[in-house]
């Protein structure tokens, strides 16, 4: 067979820059589905130097910049309970009309009566919606992108959450924080425009380093960021509200990442490579927002559906990945969300204490990320998911079966292998697909399927913990044996 040069694309407009084999996915639904172009060596073609260095290069600023903004993003975690607390003191109204409603939801789903377990809920639901406008908002930014460009659309977002930070700064009453907490749900699709970013990159090899380098900026900004967040709270100024100090810095944190994204972030989608107009970037309003269509990638699988079988064949694999991603957020959001409830209630672990835990999952990650993740050869990433996957099974049963914390430790090391790989492996296979103007739609895309699955996962697991966690582990069993 005769390799294609360099940058070339299929008639789908998948890149086919590296030569991949036979790539054959579980027996998710019944069948094995067959990614990229049967071709008989397995050896990648070395890129050029110049070509090497300059993906080097981007993903380093992605990760830079990325790590800068979730630095930013994670202070407000450890002082949500107490930013509920202090406004429900204060007797504000807005909060106390929510709060009549997040007391009937908790009776409805049999959460215990004690006022902490109400007000975990309450963050919980201001985290759903935080993932509902993400969900929302990511496609959009995502398509805007593949027409504007990615640098001026992620720039956009950026000054969004300046302007969401400068609002949590000067909030005193809790009408105008949640407010802040909107806009800010509806500027982070940055997130997306960095997944398109490294996307954009030619080489097979470099996008799966790329996403693994994405995972490593999410672990350590979640492990560094909430724990800088406690420190200014307790160090604050007197007469000073206590989140004002975490809100500064995060206003500072967001006016540094968009310096710098100016300064030295290039322009990874050239004019040439662009959709040829807004209204074909966006494809069509339902595309983009409608969960069905999402499920779909109805945006970015039309043209493929139009050519032939074999373009019919990589549509129906992209939503199968993108069901997988989906099905793998919902339950993983699910314990994140009730891990906090499961250590307090069987081992009394302190705030301290559950910050300690927290830091060892990230800590956990961000060392598998840099080392195993970024070592997975173009065409492997669909054996890793698999095998973390199928690691999540015993996680779970640990986790939710742990008497003591040996037991414990070892659930959350295999649940932080899992979280580690499964999403960047997902995302760089992924991203593999379409043509270079539709990477934005389609990473958007990806990245508002997890953020749906955040939000109603949640929500869904709430109703008990133990249980919760052997009913995740039977559904991964399942995912495999149906």
């Amino acid at each position: 067979m005769v390799l294609k040069p360099d940058g070339w694309e299929d008639e789908l407009g998948r890149n086919q820059s590296l030569p991949s084999s036979k790539l054959y996915f579980w027996n998710i639904m019944g069948e094995k589905l067959l990614l990229g172009a049967s071709l008989e060596s397995r050896r990648p073609i070395k890129e050029p130097m110049g070509a090497e260095k300059d993906s080097t290069r981007v993903t380093t600023i992605v990760f830079v910049a990325l790590l800068i903004d979730l630095l930013g993003f994670t202070l407000i975690l450890p002082l949500l309970p107490s930013i509920l607390d202090h406004y429900s003191k204060n007797d504000d109204g807005f909060y106390r009309t929510l709060q009549n409603g997040v007391d009937w939801f908790a009776e409805a789903i049999g959460m215990p009566p004690e006022r902490k377990y109400n007000s975990v809920l309450f963050g919980g639901l201001i985290g759903s919606i935080f993932s509902i406008l993400q969900f929302f908002a990511s496609p959009l930014t995502g398509a805007a992108s593949d027409y504007f460009g990615r640098k001026p659309v992620m720039l956009l977002t950026v000054i969004g959450l300046i302007i969401s930070y400068t609002l949590w700064a000067i909030s005193r009453s809790f009408g105008l924080f949640l407010f802040s907490r909107v806009i800010g749900g509806i500027s982070k699709g940055n997130v997306s425009l960095s997944t398109a970013v490294i996307a954009d990159l030619d080489s097979p090899k470099a996008r799966s380093k790329g996403m693994a380098m994405i995972g490593v900026a999410f672990s350590l900004g979640f492990t560094f960021g909430p724990m800088l967040g406690a420190y200014l709270a307790m160090e604050k100024g007197k007469g000073d509200i206590f989140y004002l100090q975490s809100a500064i810095l995060a206003t500072m944190f967001a006016v540094t990442d968009l310096v710098f994204i100016v300064l030295f972030l290039p322009e990874t989608l050239p004019k040439g490579k662009r959709v040829s107009s807004v209204i074909s970037g966006f494809q069509s309003a339902a595309g983009l927002v409608s969960p069905w269509a999402l499920f779909r990638f109805s945006a970015v699988s039309q043209r493929m559906d139009s050519l032939s079988e074999k373009s019919k064949s990589f549509s129906f694999n992209l939503k199968i990945l993108g069901l997988v991603y989906f099905l793998y957020l919902f339950l993983f959001s699910g314990l994140e969300y009730t891990l906090s409830f499961l250590v307090h209630q069987h081992f009394q672990f302190s705030s301290m204490e559950q910050g300690k835990m927290f830091f060892f999952i990230g800590m956990t990650m961000a060392v598998i990320q840099g080392g195993y993740a970024r070592q997975i050869k173009p065409g492997n990433e669909l054996k890793a998911v698999k095998r973390a996957i199928m690691l999540s099974v015993p996680a779970f049963l640990l986790i939710g079966w742990s008497t003591n914390m040996i037991i414990l430790s070892a659930g959350l090391l295999f649940y932080s292998f899992a979280a580690a790989v499964v999403v960047p492996c997902l995302s760089a296979v992924v991203s593999g697909y379409g043509s270079a103007s539709q990477k934005g739609a389609m990473m958007g895309i990806l990245r508002s399927l997890g953020a749906l699955a955040r939000a109603f996962g949640p929500i869904t697991s709430a109703t008990g913990n133990c249980g919760c966690m052997c009913k995740c582990a039977c559904a991964y069993v399942c995912m495999f044996s149906s």
